[in-house]
């Protein structure tokens, strides 16, 4: 290791150092005092806009001459109305009750032993992610609300961004608790990756929130516990006795509402019943907002345009105004599709029929399934969690939108009487 990969490390772990002494602090804080310290975090954000969007038109600047997508320009982009959604976002994690203490479960022992399970905070959570100057403030008020500390390490294109909204936040919950709690890596080098995620006994958790190549390079690198998330393959399958109104609705809100995120259909599947006749007025309507097609050869006959999807095509998410399309014969075809190309995120059918939209719920492996409802749903705030710390596509304590429960552990808590084994 060189001279300047020892240094970053250095300063990542006395970070990580002096988040852990306050994840001590954070985890006795009363329910009241984390309501006050999050409340005045939203007040941060709201009184510090000026700084923060000057901050953000800086980075925004470097993005388009560095020749940054216009989807990922739009993921970095902060408004006055995003920046107060971020104020309110924070404000709903306060409003939401306390899993700190929680008794999951109780029992009394046949010796009189009486036995809880109790959840618990965490600890310190590093949090790696891409340039979403909105995910800083999100992250950072689930992990406090739930009792933890986190050290944050944004994208180097939202550095400036990231860094004016922890600036504020810091400010704010000052009176209220240990600063450290809420920390921005201070080096934007590749190595503070490497560094933070090595540092057991001082990480708790990890959890990347990005693409798949970052997800990818945190679970190779990682030696601390690590919570995948992000990656969404999403389908709309489209069934035959799907109304076609409800159908055109659903997809084109799954596909067009915001193209960047992970919630955002990538494919859509069609039932060959009912192809001929909706997917004309579908393609029709999708091209009308500026998406892309990539089809199947059975799509392209009934369209009469699109670019012929390749193998990779199918497994592509493209976070951008692409569709793959496919034409399939029924149920049983659509779900070997998604059991193949999807990513266990988001999927969601289209039908009247209760007996197909019970199949298609039973048997597809996702974090979220959907009868007549779009995947963009698939969100902490829309699923009644405040806010989320990311989409989890594993199959572990925590699936699916993670808000303040999947940020916590728990511990047995035995109260005894003298008993002795």
């Amino acid at each position: 290791m060189s001279v300047e990969q020892l240094a970053v490390a250095e300063i990542v772990r006395r970070q990580a150092e002096r988040g852990k002494v306050a994840s001590r602090e954070t985890a006795l804080l009363s329910t009241e005092q984390k309501n006050a310290a999050l409340r005045a975090m939203a007040d941060a954000l709201r009184a510090q806009a000026d700084a923060i969007l000057a901050a953000n038109a800086e980075d925004m600047r470097r993005a388009r001459e560095a020749g940054m997508a216009s989807h990922l320009l739009d993921r970095l982009a902060l408004t006055p109305k995003r920046l107060d959604d971020m104020a309110m976002m924070v404000e709903a994690v306060a409003a939401l009750p306390d899993p700190v203490g929680e008794v999951i479960a109780r029992d009394t022992r046949p010796n009189g032993l009486r036995v809880e399970r109790v959840r618990v905070p965490m600890g310190l959570i590093a949090v790696v992610f891409e340039a979403r100057p909105n995910v800083t403030s999100d992250v950072a008020a689930l992990c406090l609300k739930s009792g933890n500390a986190v050290l944050l390490r944004g994208g180097s294109d939202a550095y400036q961004s990231s860094r004016a909204i922890v600036a504020a936040l810091r400010d704010a919950i000052a009176p209220y608790v240990n600063p450290d709690a809420i920390q921005l890596v201070e080096t934007t080098d590749r190595q503070g990756v490497l560094a933070l995620l090595t540092l057991n006994g001082l990480i708790d958790l990890a959890i990347p929130r990005g693409g798949a190549d970052l997800i990818n390079t945190v679970v190779r690198t990682a030696t601390v516990p690590t919570i995948e998330t992000g990656v969404g393959n999403c389908h709309v399958y489209v069934e035959r006795s799907a109304d076609p109104e409800m159908a055109l609705a659903i997809v084109l809100n799954a596909k067009c509402s915001r193209p960047s995120v992970c919630n955002a259909a990538e494919t859509l599947l069609i039932d060959r019943a009912i192809a001929p006749t909706l997917l004309p007025k579908l393609g029709a309507a999708l091209r009308e907002r500026g998406v892309e097609l990539r089809v199947d050869p059975t799509a392209r006959e009934i369209l009469g345009y699109g670019i012929p999807a390749t193998e990779a095509d199918w497994a592509t998410e493209y976070l951008d105004l692409i569709l793959a399309v496919r034409v399939v014969d029924g149920l049983d075809e659509a779900l070997a599709h998604i059991a193949r190309y999807g990513s266990l995120h988001s999927e969601a059918i289209v039908t009247q029929d209760a007996a197909q939209a019970e199949r298609f719920l039973n048997e597809v492996d996702a974090a979220a399934v959907y009868w007549n409802a779009s995947t963009r749903f698939t969100d902490g705030y829309e699923m009644g969690l405040g806010a989320e710390i990311g989409i989890s596509t594993q199959k572990v304590h925590a699936r699916g939108p993670m808000g303040l429960r999947e940020l916590c552990t728990y511990k047995w808590v035995i109260r005894g009487d003298g008993q002795v084994r």
